[in-house]
């Protein structure tokens, strides 16, 4: 998914080096409105990347939507747009997606699916709500990817994973591992990435890496994260040191989180659009690059071309005049 913003904040993230804090309390992260384009523009809700906080692990944007009727907003149509420096994890919890690149790949994003976009040093990609869809509603979520990573050629994976028995609640662990459960996924930093799903009045007590910082984000709630109620659309965040998270489902009716961890990201980045980069002059370079390639001033060869999509390409937003100036997560 794109960032449509057409005014884009400019985000520095650097990773935090104080010792772990063994009280693990939980960080309350609210979500904003952003609309996504068009003139009955669906609207998303953002948790990450905010000023209270822009990275959870590698785990750097966080978008939940939905359930929208696609009768009255019309859905998801995102023309072609690029990515650098990053990973997109698509995740449906009702509808389905039409997903085309710049690689040649043409895949569905249905419910309880993983689509796993790499971008490397460049893609371009296109995301479209099929005729088969009625209501749309899921997550967005963007993992940065390290230095040693961000050059790699653009890939694409797809995994479906089993449904996990956790007593009185479900998994679905699409990165990493949770309770025995390990996703076949490539990631380049440690990385979980999980769908659970409480029955009413259910305690889920999860292992946890005291190495990890977690959040935890609430699609239907409400739910207890330790000794912290999350509602629908908040995210809850627990830092370094904690060895048990305990999910407790408050309400009348099965409860759905998305679970995302990580060790620390131990770089700095910036993000602009939907770039992902290290500098200013990186960020304006690949958006040069890119709007010379769909205006046919270069050849395609970084980012490439989205075929089948019937439209043009999105145009990148103009840079800020200022530089940039570095935002840092607060101690863990």
């Amino acid at each position: 998914m794109s960032n449509l913003e057409v005014d884009p904040d400019e985000v520095i993230a650097a990773a935090d080096t104080a010792e772990p804090d063994p009280r693990c309390a939980v960080e309350l992260l609210d979500a904003r409105e952003v609309p996504l384009g068009g003139i009955r523009a669906m609207t998303v809700r953002r948790t990450l990347p905010q000023r209270q906080r822009t990275l959870i692990g590698a785990w750097c944007f966080v978008d939940h939507y939905g359930p929208d009727d696609v009768a009255a907003t019309g859905g998801m149509d995102v023309a072609p747009h690029p990515h650098t420096g990053l990973q997109t994890v698509s995740w449906l919890f009702s509808g389905e997606i039409e997903h085309r690149d710049s690689t040649g790949v043409q895949a569905l994003v249905r419910p309880g699916e993983l689509n796993l976009m790499t971008a490397g040093s460049g893609i371009a990609h296109s995301e479209v709500t099929t005729s088969a869809t009625s209501v749309l509603h899921g997550v967005q979520l963007w993992v940065a990817l390290p230095d040693d990573a961000r050059h790699m050629p653009a890939t694409f994976e797809h995994y479906a994973p089993p449904t996990t028995s956790l007593g009185n609640a479900s998994a679905r662990v699409f990165m990493g591992t949770l309770a025995g459960e390990t996703s076949p996924v490539r990631t380049h930093t440690p990385l979980l990435g999980a769908e659970l799903v409480l029955e009413p009045g259910a305690v889920v007590p999860l292992e946890a890496d005291p190495s990890f910082e977690y959040g935890v984000l609430v699609d239907r709630g409400p739910v207890l994260l330790q000794d912290t109620t999350l509602h629908m659309g908040q995210l809850g965040y627990v830092g370094l040191g904690v060895s048990t998270l305990q999910l407790t489902n408050r309400g009348q009716e099965s409860a759905r989180v998305m679970l995302l961890g990580g060790t620390p990201f131990g770089e700095e980045i910036l993000m602009w659009w939907n770039f992902v980069g290290r500098s200013h002059h990186e960020i304006v370079a690949y958006r040069e690059q890119y709007e010379a390639e769909i205006s046919g001033g270069r050849e395609p060869e970084q980012f490439g071309l989205v075929v089948g999509y019937p439209g043009a390409a999105l145009h990148a937003p103009p840079m800020p005049a200022v530089q940039l100036r570095p935002r840092k997560n607060p101690p863990n």
